[in-house]
């Protein structure tokens, strides 16, 4: 994804400028390392189910303030430093917008992203 270019896009809606004053923006990447117990990543498997993010995506559009929610999730074998997982949520204010994008980001890692890495 390019972000900027995905941000851009949004703005050009005209309902874009009324209702957002803040877009957050998660660009997951692959650790080098393992979260477990660090030890070095080689690569890993991801497979991220597509409908269960949409259904999480669009339930998360749905909170107060949020206009618009953008995410791309990449399948397949990736090395360290590959992204993931992008995530865009805009809104009204940070009151909103920054719970939702942690929602958003906590759902999709435990329902619908699974990955098994391959380590040394």
């Amino acid at each position: 994804m390019d972000i900027s270019k995905t941000i851009s896009r949004m703005k050009q809606d005209p309902a874009f400028a009324e209702n957002v004053g803040m877009v957050l923006i998660h660009n997951g990447t692959v650790r080098g390392w393992s979260r477990g117990d660090h030890s070095p990543v080689s690569r890993i498997e991801v497979v991220a189910d597509e409908d269960k993010i949409e259904k999480i995506r669009a339930q998360v559009e749905q909170l107060e303030g949020i206009f618009k929610v953008v995410v791309e999730a990449h399948s397949g074998e990736m090395q360290p430093g590959d992204d993931l997982l992008f995530l865009i949520v805009a809104g009204d204010i940070r009151e909103n917008v920054k719970p939702a994008l942690a929602l958003l980001l906590d759902r999709i890692k435990a329902e619908a992203i699974s990955k098994n890495e391959t380590c040394g």
